[in-house]
């Protein structure tokens, strides 16, 4: 396998490296993920996350898997044991069927490092396609909300919302972006701020209930989310809190985007009452932990309800922005995401 250097990924020496994002910003720490068991460690505490990085993650560990001798048998539970670790995203789902047909061909070692790397240059691809088809809907002077994080440390390009606010951002169109802390796990005030920082486009961040009082006042003028999941009928799954945003947009007039590749698309999933959404632990809501420790401010025995991720219906959203280009409301009506 070749060297590879992303954002968020690293191989050296055929050994997978993970950019830990639950020490973000504070640190920047990398680490192995070498085999099944700590990638999916990884994975269920969000060290990795968004729904494309999850994806790849999961599709080049696989093909170093496979140059190192694992057997086809070996190799199959590993795609079941990784198609396990995140139900929610689709992409990781569609990654593993790509990677378990490279596995059923003669060839199959060099077939499975070929497809991983072709899906990182797609992911490439697609990023700057959104990009490009969505800073065309931003309009100069724009002042945008987004939620959660969907930027370089969610793919190995640009990123979906992210990406169409970098490029709004180089044609000089944005004000300000509304970062959302994005709650569980502060994910939009750790990530998606120092995302932006970094990039060097204007921010401020915000609690995420503080929304709505900006929408009020006229403070906000698109919102732009990612998806981890896009059903047929155009409901979509993503980070919680994203539907109360739809919500809003809608009752104070706002356009209300969603970005995301046609690999988040999940034809046969008809809608999202059936988007399975995973649950997470009691502790992300009863206190915070990370780099500096932990902090508890809970009852030690409250109950606690923590879904990851929401779905918002198709008739809240404005536009789907896809690297094939905006899909409009009406395309979604006339079946646009059904099973062809």
């Amino acid at each position: 396998m070749p060297t590879l250097n992303t954002t968020s990924l690293k191989i050296r020496d055929n050994q997978l490296w993970i950019l830990d994002q639950q020490a973000l910003p504070q640190r920047q720490i990398w680490r192995l993920a070498d085999d099944v068991e700590s990638l999916v460690e990884h994975i269920l505490t969000l060290r990795v996350r968004g729904a494309p990085l999850i994806g790849l993650s999961a599709s080049l560990l696989l093909a170093l898997l496979a140059e190192r001798g694992l057997s086809q048998a070996q190799l199959e539970q590993a795609l079941i044991t990784l198609r396990e670790s995140r139900p929610t995203a689709v992409n990781l789902m569609n990654n593993l069927a790509r990677m378990q047909q490279a596995l059923l061909r003669p060839d199959w070692v060099n077939s499975m490092m070929k497809e991983a790397l072709r899906l990182l240059d797609e992911d490439r691809i697609l990023c700057d396609s959104i990009a490009n088809h969505g800073a065309a809907l931003v309009k100069s002077g724009s002042r945008l909300l987004t939620h959660c994080n969907t930027g370089g440390l969610a793919t190995v390009g640009v990123g979906t919302a992210i990406g169409v606010i970098l490029r709004a951002h180089q044609q000089g169109k944005i004000d300000n972006v509304w970062v959302d802390e994005t709650r569980p796990l502060l994910q939009g005030g750790r990530l998606t701020a120092w995302e932006l920082g970094e990039l060097g486009i204007p921010y401020r961040l915000i609690c995420d209930s503080m929304a709505a009082t900006l929408m009020a006042q006229g403070q906000v003028d698109s919102i732009w989310v990612g998806a981890d999941r896009i059903a047929a009928n155009g409901d979509v799954a993503n980070k919680i809190g994203t539907y109360s945003l739809a919500v809003l947009a809608h009752y104070h007039h706002i356009p209300f985007y969603v970005a995301a590749p046609h690999t988040t698309v999940d034809p046969q999933c008809p809608n999202g009452a059936a988007i399975p959404i995973e649950q997470r632990a009691t502790s992300e809501v009863t206190g915070v932990s990370g780099s500096f420790g932990e902090c508890h401010w809970a009852p030690q025995d409250a109950q606690v309800y923590n879904p990851a991720f929401d779905v918002t219906p198709a008739t809240l959203i404005s536009g789907w922005v896809l690297d094939s280009g905006v899909i409009t409301p009406q395309q979604v009506q006339a079946g646009f995401f059904q099973p062809e």
